[in-house]
């Protein structure tokens, strides 16, 4: 009976055994089935929505002309504040300028003297060429008269220069606008010192009516941004309304810093509602750009200090982290302009510590938005 017992005893030691060992294998292989992330997927796709392109841009007046003063002086009085409207010619603000006034009154006196010797030096001049006739006096006497003439009549030339030139500067004295427009800066009162050597700004003329703006256009888009085409642009200041340009001129450069061509537009701002400095949010109709363009989610990207990337689980269900290069931002999704095609396996809402080469298990493929 007690060779039954201890057989039973080794029997249950060997099954206790031979169970623990199971369930521990079926732990290890449980343990590691848990370890291997699930993951959604889903494929890049192509939009079927109207083609756009939204970008920033600023608006400046057609012309703009600082006005700065030639000549030294105080102010002595101004006639348009900034808003003022005004035509070609009109005078902003008139210089006292003591100086050279005085240098003006002398100029016109040196005027006076030279023609006074010079009227002295022709009759002079007339009364030996009389004198030679007679003998009188010799020829070398006459020519050096008839020489001084000619001196005198450079002095008369040279003092009407210099009062010319002083004139110029009087005129100086009041400033004038270049165009028509509207006084969009004063930057002096009424006896201030004008220095014309500092070369202090004093008011600024402005052409409001038409408008340029500006648009950097991406590397990518700056082909199809073409002479004529026509985009939309809102500001701010008029939320609920929409303001119509032209393209009118681009750089044909893309810029080694920014990456951008400039566009140029003109905007009929007839209404005088927009003005320049602004800044616009400006759409461009791209016809069938966009159906050219991949998208993914917003959900998908992974921001990584050398860049952006998604996860694409391969043909092994292992993880390559793929570069991208980011276009338009819509919101809920984003624009693909190379990294992936549209039979990529993206990973939707990748986890931060996902890495290159993990093992992953693919849940069901996932419809992508707006697809």
């Amino acid at each position: 009976m007690a060779w039954v017992v201890g057989v039973l005893a080794v029997c249950l030691a060997v099954w206790g055994i031979f169970s623990r060992d199971r369930d521990a294998r079926e732990l290890h292989v449980w343990t590691e089935a848990q370890a291997i992330p699930s993951v959604k997927v889903l494929h890049p796709y192509r939009s079927d929505k109207t083609a756009s392109l939204i970008l920033p841009g600023n608006i400046q007046a057609y012309y703009q002309a600082p006005i700065f003063a030639r000549v030294n002086g105080y102010l002595k009085f101004w006639y348009h504040d900034i808003g003022d409207r005004v035509k070609a010619g009109d005078i902003l603000a008139v210089i006292d300028t003591p100086d050279l006034d005085q240098q003006y009154e002398q100029a016109k006196s040196k005027v006076l003297k030279a023609k006074a010797d010079q009227a002295l030096a022709q009759i002079t001049a007339d009364r030996w060429q009389k004198l030679v006739l007679t003998d009188a006096v010799s020829k070398q006497e006459r020519d050096q008269k008839v020489a001084n003439l000619e001196v005198q009549k450079a002095e008369v030339k040279g003092a009407e220069a210099d009062l010319g030139n002083i004139q110029a500067f009087e005129d100086f004295k009041k400033l004038r606008a270049p165009f028509d427009g509207v006084v969009t800066a004063r930057k002096t009162d009424i006896g201030a010192l004008i220095d014309a050597g500092k070369g202090e700004e004093l008011f600024t003329v402005s052409q409001i009516n038409p408008l340029r703006l500006y648009v950097p256009v991406p590397q990518f888009y700056a082909p199809m941004i073409k002479l004529g085409i026509d985009a939309t642009l809102e500001v701010p200041e008029y939320p609920n309304s929409v303001f119509n340009g032209t393209v009118i001129q681009t750089s044909k450069n893309i810029s080694q810093k920014t990456g951008t061509m400039l566009a140029e537009l003109i905007l009929d701002n007839s209404e005088q509602r927009l003005s320049p400095g602004d800044y616009a949010k400006v759409k461009f109709s791209l016809a069938g750009k966009e159906n050219n363009s991949l998208r993914v989610p917003s959900s998908a990207l992974i921001l990584r200090t050398d860049g952006i990337r998604v996860a694409v689980v391969n043909k092994d269900d292992r993880i390559q982290l793929k570069k991208i290069n980011v276009g338009r931002d819509f919101g809920r999704d984003v624009e693909v302009l190379t990294g992936v095609t549209t039979s990529d396996d993206v990973v939707d809402s990748p986890p931060d510590y996902i890495f290159e080469g993990e093992k992953v298990t693919v849940m069901p493929a996932k419809v992508a938005p707006g697809k």
